[in-house]
């Protein structure tokens, strides 16, 4: 298994080597995306979808960013950064390159990957979208919450309709049913309802499930056909009900390790034809397994307990699995892998096969338990004996077998697999396909007969219109339509025939009879109603093409409409030459093998598919001759991507407007004689061949008359000769006239096509000097807005100077009142000691103390001169300072002289207070209570020195900040 991590790559390649995934897990790649920043983490994946080829899918991760992953081209790109994670993906739309994300912020936004733009922005919903389905022909779209469901139109991104629901009944889920117009909506109270797209009518209501089985539905599965509905929900069991007959036939009861089912989808096949057989159900443990609903076989299983399934999707071809782990990381798994065990011939088995009972079934009766490898058998009660009965004969699939049998052996509906396989037939046996699919009748005797009445008069000059340089292919084709015409009268007249028949007679030039056929049979059943509006083009047939066209590429159509092409432009020359201008040999062959395979609406509808696949260069064509040029000639287009754009056609087109409803079935030539054709206006027929031969007889009379006189007539012969080489002049001179005209009008375009583009570019010009002047006007109002910032911090530099001097009015101001503060401070507490000592003292120790008070009086004078001599030095201390720093703030561009030294010598000039250290007369309670003071005192008078720094510092500061900028001062 190959592992891929995106890291912060925005394109690479997804593997790089040959992916083969094993049997045994069918793992192509693993993808992960770790971000390699800082902090590395996981990059979870939340939601994935394929596109309708089934070869690219995106996925997107829970940081809003969306990549593309093609499988078939091994690369990935960064196509989006939403920055929000997404709830819900649709990569089927119309436009192959747009897809539709639903956001955590309930929009729903349309993006294209190829410009990475913006296409659209579609808001509505209230809550969460956890559900977006398109409809087959991407014309609509269903987006689900848990409230609402709203239908999109995405031609115009406009909502045309809201489901609105009572808040008691919530919704499970809304979608289209494959290949249909009709919408399906399953609701958490069970209750499904099928509604017509376009009216919004209510076509029917499934009954209620049995009640011994009734599970709360929460999943849903519809196969291609739209036929089959499985349900399932919090159980083991699966529901299965039959759509048209609207019942359910069918319980499922999955493995007792199956608790619960999260997700269901049909795996499709290409062999089929839309009835799908396999269904995916992803359970509570993260495995994905993948049982037969007819004989409940348990085919295979993807994931496992280590490494759980989170959700999945199987890409619409059925040959990839794209699983979202629990982990976050990306797993696509190879269907073929899986199944390869599968396909082979199986060992034969017995399976008893009863009548279902004409009376109501109960749920035990429609129940089946899900077996591994092999068919259930019913169990067998002791003493009875097992009874068999015989199948009734299927007289439906009888009468389908019988009509798809084909002579030689073959069959229809196998061709029909076939084609789809590989595209087209093989070289080898196309012709002899050929024969089969157009059941040719091979009537020798009857050809014969219609060769035998020779050239017919309208095809005797058919080398002058048509200069075919093969003489053998030029005989062929004057043969082949001589007996058309001698077939049906209307085909003498019919212009287009050797356009249509052409083709045909290079191919089969060698067997005329068998070409002659092919085209009778081709003019029967794919050229069915051309010829009611004789001999104008089938205006009919082109109605049915514009209706077509119009319901699938409205864009296309209007374009038509506003440069003035018509159906008889777009659509009749591919259908008058059978496309054979416009593809190569291969292509025209590949095309034919499967119109010849399908119903006779097939031809149209190709009509249809090639303009919409040359949408781009049709929608750059703005001239009618560019339009003509483009239909009769051959165009850069894959023939492969028209005849898959034909099917999807053929399968979403309503019946109202489908060909099919218009046309009739195949009908093959009859054998022994040719069936009469009559199929136009007979008697604009005939009165074209009245005229016809009328005009024939005048001229055999002119002949016989211009025998007899031709010698009298010969003078009056050569004056005609001159006249007509006169005539003949004067018309070359008048169309010589036409063509100066034409040129002349040819150039008038010109010249005003010259002047729209002269004036696109004065227009440009002005423009241009209108951003010019504006430029110019804002670097002038920057000018000025520059030269009032300077004048702003001019006013400010001297507000600043003003409010210097008020603060250090206020700092001074301050330090008065600090030390005003301490000195009552220190009062109080003298004041609070003597009344302690005069507390302390006793009657018995008066005399004793009264000498200790004396001498304790004489401490606390000494205390208190000391303390006036400290007060004092640190006022003179105090107003150095401010002196100081008033006079440097007055003279800021001055050198700052030293001065510690001279505070020192200032400082040795005040008075000593060493004495008071003394402490050998005093009490000890006093020394501590002085000891305290002191340290109280060093302190206050350390902070207010600081503060007289850190003032003369901001000072200091300021006044360099003034002298840095004298230009400021001068100001």
């Amino acid at each position: 298994m190959q592992s891929t991590d995106l890291g912060n790559k925005e394109s690479g390649k997804i593997w790089h080597r040959k992916p083969s995934p094993a049997t045994r897990d069918g793992i192509i790649v693993n993808i992960i995306h770790n971000t390699s920043d800082y902090h590395p983490k996981v990059l979870r994946f939340l939601n994935v979808a394929f596109d309708g080829t089934g070869d690219c899918l995106i996925a997107g991760d829970h940081q809003g960013n969306i990549y593309v992953f093609d499988l078939y081209g091994n690369r990935f790109n960064l196509v989006q950064r939403t920055a929000q994670a997404c709830t819900a993906l649709a990569f089927n739309l119309r436009r192959k390159s747009e897809f539709l994300v639903a956001l955590a912020d309930y929009s729903i936004k349309c993006f294209d990957t190829v410009t990475k733009e913006l296409v659209s922005w579609m808001r509505g919903h209230e809550s969460s979208v956890f559900s977006i389905s398109v409809h087959a022909s991407g014309k609509y779209a269903i987006t689900t919450s848990s409230d609402t469901a709203q239908l999109w139109d995405l031609d115009t991104f406009q909502r045309k309709r809201k489901l609105n629901i009572r808040q008691s009944v919530g919704i499970q889920k809304v979608f289209f049913l494959p290949l249909s117009n009709t919408i399906l909506s399953c609701f958490k109270d069970n209750s499904i309802f099928a509604w017509e797209c376009d009216t919004l009518f209510c076509k029917y209501q499934l009954p209620a499930p049995p009640e011994s089985s009734s599970i709360l539905y929460k999943v849903f599965a519809v196969t291609r056909d739209g036929r089959i509905l499985a349900a399932g929900g919090k159980s083991n069991h699966l529901h299965l009900w039959c759509l048209e007959a609207r019942q359910l036939f069918r319980i499922i009861q999955m493995p007792t390790k199956v608790r619960a089912i999260r997700h269901l989808e049909f795996l499709p096949d290409s062999f089929d034809a839309g009835s799908n057989q396999v269904l995916g159900v992803l359970s509570q443990d993260g495995i994905m397994r993948f049982i037969n609903i007819q004989t409940c076989k348990l085919l295979f299983e993807i994931g496992s307990l280590d490494e759980g399934i989170s959700s999945s999707v199987i890409s619409p071809h059925g040959r990839y699995i794209a699983c979202i782990m629990e982990n976050g990381s990306l797993n696509i798994y190879s269907v073929q892998a899986l199944t390869q065990e599968i396909n082979k011939p199986p060992l034969p088995l017995v399976k008893v096969i009863e009548d279902l009972p004409k009376k109501k079934l109960s749920s035990s009766d429609l129940k089946m338990k899900v077996t591994s490898g092999r068919v259930q058998q019913p169990a067998k009660p002791r003493g009875s004996k097992i009874q068999t009965r015989i199948l009734k004969q299927d007289l439906t699939g009888d009468f389908e077998s019988k009509k798809n049998e084909l002579p030689d052996g073959l069959n229809k509906k196998r061709l029909q697999i076939l084609l789809k396989g590989y595209g087209e037939y093989p070289t080898k046996y196309r012709m002899f396909i050929w024969r089969s699919l157009l059941q040719l009748p091979e009537n020798h005797t009857a050809f014969s007969s219609l060769i035998d009445k020779g050239t017919h008069v309208t095809f005797l000059n058919l080398q002058k219109k048509y200069p075919i340089k093969s003489r053998k292919l030029l005989r062929v084709l004057q043969r082949t339509l001589s007996a058309l015409a001698h077939w049906s009268v209307i085909f003498s007249d019919t212009p287009y025939l050797p356009l249509l028949a052409f083709p045909f007679v290079k191919l089969f030039q060698n067997n005329q009879l068998i070409c002659f056929e092919v085209i009778a049979t081709l003019i029967i059943n794919w050229c069915q109603h051309w010829f009611e509006y004789f001999p104008n083009p089938p205006i009919n047939i082109l109605s049915m093409i514009e209706n077509v066209l119009a319901f699938h590429d409205k864009g296309l159509l209007q374009h038509f409409i506003d440069h003035d092409i018509t159906s008889q432009l777009y659509a009749w020359p591919l259908l008058e030459t059978v496309f054979s201008e416009v593809l190569t040999r291969e292509e025209w062959l590949k095309l034919f093998d499967n119109i010849f395979s399908n119903h006779p609406s097939f031809l149209l509808m190709t009509v249809v598919a090639y303009n919409i696949c040359s949408r781009v260069p049709l929608l750059n064509c703005n001239l009618k001759d560019d339009f003509e040029f483009f239909f009769h000639h051959r165009n850069n287009l894959d023939i492969n991507v028209v005849i898959r754009q034909v099917y999807h056609l053929m399968e979403t087109t309503p019946t109202d407007i489908h060909p099919d409803s218009m046309l009739n079935v195949f009908v093959a030539l009859t054998k022994g004689q040719y069936p009469v054709f009559n199929q136009y206006p007979k008697f604009i027929v005939d009165y074209q061949t009245q005229e016809r031969e009328r005009i024939r007889n005048d001229e055999l009379d002119y002949l016989r008359e211009r025998q007899t006189v031709e010698d009298m007539q010969a003078e009056v012969d050569q004056q005609r000769v001159e006249d007509e080489a006169w005539y003949q002049k004067q018309e070359l001179l008048r169309k010589a006239e036409e063509t100066r005209r034409e040129m002349l009008l040819q150039e008038e375009e010109k010249i005003i096509q010259q002047r729209q583009r002269l004036a696109a570019v004065k227009r440009e010009l002005q423009v241009k000097e209108m951003h010019l002047q504006d430029a110019a006007r804002r670097r002038f109002l920057k000018l000025q807005q520059d030269q009032q910032e300077m004048e702003l911090r001019r006013l400010d530099d001297e507000i600043g100077r003003k409010n210097l001097t008020e603060n250090q009015a206020a700092v001074a101001k301050e330090m008065r009142a600090d030390a005003d503060a301490y000195r009552r401070k220190v009062d109080l507490e003298e004041h609070m000691f003597h009344k302690l000592i005069e507390a302390g003292e006793t009657q018995s120790q008066k005399t004793q103390k009264w000498k200790e008070a004396e001498g304790k009086e004489f401490c606390l004078r000494s205390a208190k001169k000391a303390s006036a001599l400290s007060d004092a030095s640190r006022k003179w201390f105090l107003k150095q300072e401010i002196n100081a720093a008033v006079e440097h703030a007055e003279n800021p561009c001055h050198k700052e002289e030293p001065r510690f030294q001279n505070e020192q010598e200032d400082a040795s000039c005040l008075p000593r207070t060493s004495h008071l250290n003394d402490s050998s007369e005093m009490h000890p309670s006093t020394q501590i209570s002085l000891n305290r003071r002191a340290v109280e005192w060093d302190t206050t008078e350390q902070n207010l020195i600081q503060k007289v720094r850190n003032l003369r510092q901001r000072l200091t500061a300021q006044a360099r900040h003034r002298c840095q900028t004298p230009h400021l001062l001068a100001a």
